[in-house]
């Protein structure tokens, strides 16, 4: 048996304010697939890891 860890889902909202742009902007970022999303029924929703992986790629150095 395998233990699964809760994935806890961010709205666009939330994860706007996680990094620090607009809710437009994070549906920019998905539609040109710099970001990826999970569809949950009509919501879209994101995973804190995916998240930080977008920080990471985004370094000016």
């Amino acid at each position: 048996m395998t233990s699964h860890k809760p994935v806890r889902l961010l709205t666009p909202d939330e994860a706007a304010d996680f990094l620090s742009v607009s809710p437009r902007t994070i549906k920019r970022l998905v539609s040109d697939g710099s970001l990826p999303a999970i569809k949950v029924r009509n919501s879209m929703r994101f995973r804190l890891q995916d998240l930080e992986m977008y920080i990471a790629r985004s370094r000016w150095s």
